[in-house]
């Protein structure tokens, strides 16, 4: 307990450091301020897997009255225990994740989405349709798991998926291009109307899979999913859904009446955690300054944005905070990203219970603002305790 609370002021400390020099250019700049020189666990993660994931490897959302499972838990799980170098907890989550979401097979299917306990009583699949943005997460884990830790069956089966997604959950779309749809069923309303859901596309992670699969499907995904940012953001502000013509013009989501919220938190997180080098990440922040302004003018990101007009309401949850973290470092803004991590702290919310998706987005936002893990130009990550090898 001692040497968890010592790591914690060692990096307050490394971050007030980096602050009071205007070094929070960009996350990597606070890694180097705030990362201790040896090669630690990540306590954070082991915190988050004691309360979350099951001795079988299943990610349980407990705020949810199934005790629902997610592909999306499952893929993150993935990601955080690459990120710790936790060989173990990978293989647990990947093996409950293919017997439970993908029948037993993830080189045949796609995971389903959502498992729990149906009304019936008993435990299972709820929904078979999969998610893109979880696949494309296991996809990039299982490839850079394979790539880090030399193990050949995750570089086949990373591929095996990454070509199923590109089979099964893209759409060419007049106007757009090859696009990225939330999954294989569901997202086309009506002829020629397609739902996207701009937070399924972190970019870093699509640039590597194109890089790595260097079909011409894959760099058409990268065009198209920033072009999916960019334009479903009008005001600065990124919605949850939007929806796009097959003429390639964007139109709120009826449904969601075109706000921004818990989905959309992402985007800016993605967007944050770019390398500071790749080219397209001066676009996307220039497109969602408004969004990081609001931070600096109210001292909170917003619950919820029309993103239609910028009216906003409420305010965030602390995990919208960390998720805003490197964004705001991005942005050159660290007044307001030490306002959001104090908030962070102030409100302590991987200490809480019942808070899954808030603890999620905490972990990668101050991941990357600890340096945990970054990445590179082409997407490629790199995880503290690589630097064992170095």
């Amino acid at each position: 307990m001692m040497k968890r609370h010592a790591l914690k002021a060692l990096r307050r400390a490394g971050l007030a450091l980096a602050l009071a020099a205007g070094s929070l250019a960009a996350p990597v700049a606070m890694a180097a301020a705030s990362a201790p020189a040896s090669c630690d666990n990540w306590p954070e993660w082991t915190a988050f897997k004691s309360r979350y994931v099951n001795e079988g490897g299943r990610v349980v959302d407990t705020s949810t009255a199934e005790s629902q499972t997610t592909s999306e838990g499952q893929s993150y799980g993935l990601f955080f225990a690459l990120v710790a170098n936790d060989r173990e907890g990978f293989a647990r989550i990947l093996r409950w994740t293919e017997d439970n979401l993908a029948g037993g097979d993830l080189t045949a299917r796609l995971p389903a989405w959502q498992w729990g306990k149906k009304p019936d009583g008993s435990w299972g699949v709820m929904d078979d349709n999969a998610a893109s943005d979880s696949d494309l997460w296991i996809a990039y884990a299982l490839a850079e798991a394979g790539r880090l830790w030399k193990v050949q069956k995750y570089t086949a089966l990373a591929q095996l998926l990454a070509d199923r997604i590109v089979r099964e959950e893209t759409a060419d779309i007049a106007g757009l291009g090859r696009t990225l749809l939330p999954g294989p069923r569901g997202f086309q309303p009506q002829p020629g109307v397609y739902r996207l859901n701009p937070s399924y596309v972190p970019i870093p992670v699509m640039r590597r899979l194109a890089g790595l699969y260097p079909k011409p499907e894959w760099k058409q995904l990268v065009t198209t999913s920033v072009d999916t940012i960019v334009r479903s953001s009008p005001r600065g502000f990124a919605p949850d859904w939007v929806l796009v013509r097959a003429n390639g013009g964007f139109l709120p989501d009826a449904d969601t009446k075109a706000v921004g919220s818990y989905n959309a938190i992402r985007v800016y997180l993605w967007a944050g955690v770019m390398a500071e080098d790749d080219p397209v990440r001066p676009v996307l922040l220039k497109a969602l300054a408004p969004a990081a302004q609001h931070v600096v003018k109210t001292g909170t990101p917003p619950l919820e944005v029309n993103t239609r007009d910028g009216i906003v309401s409420g305010a965030g949850p602390a995990g919208f905070s960390a998720a805003m973290l490197p964004f705001l470092a991005a942005s050159r803004l660290p007044d307001a990203a030490r306002q959001q991590r104090l908030r962070v702290d102030a409100k302590a919310p991987l200490e809480r219970k019942d808070n899954y998706y808030e603890q999620v987005l905490t972990l990668f936002g101050l991941g990357a603002m600890d340096g945990r893990y970054r990445f590179s130009r082409d997407g490629s990550l790199t995880a503290r305790w690589t630097c064992s090898a170095n």
